[in-house]
């Protein structure tokens, strides 16, 4: 008798497993970014002052799966970088200088790329402020170097929005000119090895 009720259970467990599939995991999402929705801000400073301006996404893309960031790849057009401190004469001539083979060697090299790799979220982060931890390979002039910072990313059914602000070390991808990692006696010419970029991404479905 106590065999024939434990062959019953087994039985059961086994129907029970039959009956009740695994849950489906989500699927991976892939959003296009909007270039003309999103925007990249440059800011440079040197001994001597400052330069700013800005530069265009050409294309990209953002993956998320549920709530959760799994990836990205967005390209910056570089012949797109513009000085918006400057105008006239001075203003053509930095732009052009950052063009050249001084700085970024766009004749070249006409595309950077960030490539985000991990996403972590930030635990207790506030509203509205950083709540992810971004970990990138970014690639400038040919040279790729891994980079980390945190971001804002808002996920919802149509649209990804991330805001980020972004330390990037020029050096690190052999942009020379008026660095004191390559020159020195520099004094008041020498221009700052990191400068900031701050972007907002707008990917959509």
């Amino acid at each position: 008798m106590k065999k024939y009720i434990f062959m019953l259970a087994v039985a059961g467990l086994g129907l029970s497993a039959i009956a009740t599939p695994p849950a489906k995991k989500a699927a991976d999402v892939t959003y296009s970014v909007d270039a003309s929705a999103s925007t990249f801000k440059w800011h440079a400073t040197k001994v001597t002052g400052e330069h700013y301006g800005v530069a265009k996404f050409s294309k990209g893309s953002v993956v998320v799966n549920g709530k959760s960031l799994k990836g990205a790849e967005i390209v910056v057009d570089m012949t797109t970088i513009d000085a918006t401190d400057l105008t006239g004469e001075y203003h053509d001539k930095l732009v052009g200088h950052l063009k050249s083979e001084d700085f970024f060697s766009v004749a070249k090299f006409n595309a950077a790329t960030i490539k985000v790799k991990s996403a972590t979220p930030i635990k207790g982060a506030a509203a509205g402020g950083n709540n992810m931890t971004i970990v990138a390979d970014l690639t400038i002039k040919g040279i790729t170097q891994e980079i980390t910072f945190p971001a804002i990313v808002v996920i919802n059914a149509n649209e990804v929005i991330v805001n980020a602000d972004i330390m990037v070390n020029r050096a690190k991808f052999d942009v020379r000119y008026g660095s004191n990692s390559f020159f020195e006696g520099l004094g008041d010419k020498a221009i700052a090895d990191e400068f900031n970029v701050k972007v907002r991404v707008v990917a959509k479905k």
